[in-house]
């Protein structure tokens, strides 16, 4: 993905912020134990989050004590997290892209990125996470994969709506199972693989990862699913008539031939690397 490209679709996002927020899952209660044992999230801790859109993962963390400063692109997102958050008065919400936000003097325990690390520059995204931490903090990603199962014929059917509609559909793509997808110890936020593997700038300040990873099963009515489909890059950057057309064709497919519902298998991996402590740069 170009610099251009990926400054165009990480925009998508701020076109509809209340079906962002209403239609997107937030992340498996389990993740959030996994942060508590490997990053201390708990009362007290300070987490900068990146791009926390409607504050799927902030309020979660909000509620187990921790204070935050999210940082979001796009400001119909971040409307909608500072309105969840209002009971929060240890959370705040400022309107920015995440490389050119001033980092404060006092340094974050944790910097979070759940599922949004891959729509920061990866020239700078690694060091300027490794300049907000103390020695000893700790980055955590989060990325989540559509995986094999669930309503699994239709997640073959539907590949007819895609080829026909959307023209960057590859022939024949089929999901991949939970088990053969790679842990991402190879891509951001520690590689870079579009660049040859060559290490991103600052990857050296950081101890080797770890990965905690969740499947779960989540069932869509007819009308969720087509909200959720309006929430992905891919389906907002078609031209009109073309994402009027998936939308209908995928809704036709789950109202005929499936009762209206299906059901979408996720995979969440959480990576968490610690900053070297010896580290004072």
């Amino acid at each position: 993905m170009t610099d251009t490209e990926r400054e165009r679709l990480r925009r998508t996002f701020t076109q509809d912020a209340e079906i962002y927020d209403r239609a997107r899952p937030g992340y498996p209660p389990g993740m959030y134990d996994d942060l508590a044992e490997l990053a201390g999230t708990g009362p007290g801790c300070r987490i900068l989050e990146v791009g926390c859109g409607t504050g799927k993962a902030t309020v979660p963390l909000a509620e187990r004590g921790c204070r935050i400063v999210a940082v979001e692109l796009g400001a119909e997102l971040a409307a909608v997290a500072r309105r969840r958050l209002a009971g929060h008065p240890g959370a705040e919400v400022e309107v920015a892209a995440f490389e050119d936000w001033p980092l404060p003097a006092e340094p974050f325990d944790v910097v979070l990125a759940a599922t949004s690390f891959h729509w920061i520059d990866p020239a700078v995204r690694v060091a300027r996470s490794a300049r907000a931490l103390r020695p000893g903090g700790t980055l955590a990603t989060v990325s989540t994969h559509h995986v094999a199962g669930g309503t699994e014929d239709f997640f073959v059917e539907v590949q007819g709506c895609y080829e026909r509609f959307d023209p960057a559909t590859p022939p024949g793509l089929r999901l991949t199972p939970a088990a053969d997808i790679p842990y991402d110890s190879q891509e951001a936020p520690y590689r870079y693989v579009a660049q040859g593997n060559a290490t991103l700038p600052g990857a050296d300040r950081f101890e080797p990862p770890v990965f905690r990873r969740h499947e779960r099963d989540i069932t869509f009515t007819t009308e969720e699913y087509r909200d959720l489909l309006c929430t992905f890059s891919g389906t907002r950057d078609l031209e009109p008539a073309a994402r009027s057309g998936l939308l209908d064709c995928v809704g036709d497919l789950i109202d005929r031939h499936y009762g209206g519902r299906v059901t979408k298998r996720y995979l969440t991996e959480l990576r968490v690397a610690r900053r070297k402590r010896a580290d004072r740069t």
